[in-house]
């Protein structure tokens, strides 16, 4: 016989397992009104940027776009004389 003691857990602790029945289905447009009064609720959150910061990003942007399209157009034209140089040996 062991000397350990078991735990009993009362009856009245379990969980009990929802009523699936009971759940009630909203409609389509209850749904929608709902995602609407959420999304309306976290967009008071959003901490939306300053004219002078909207201004300061979009150029950096375009100018990084810029850099980027140059790159890739200087890219291309070695890519092409590399090309033609071959074509040309052959």
């Amino acid at each position: 016989m062991s000397t350990e003691k078991k735990k009993v857990r009362p009856a009245n602790t379990r969980k009990a397992k929802p009523d699936k029945s009971r759940k009630k289905k909203d409609g389509l447009g209850k749904r929608s009104a709902r995602w609407f009064r959420e999304m309306k609720s976290e967009l008071k959150k959003v901490v939306w940027p300053t004219r002078k910061q909207l201004v300061n990003n979009s150029v950096i942007v375009f100018v990084v776009m810029i850099i980027s399209g140059v790159v890739i157009y200087a890219f291309d034209q070695v890519a092409l004389l590399v090309v033609q140089t071959l074509i040309s040996l052959g």
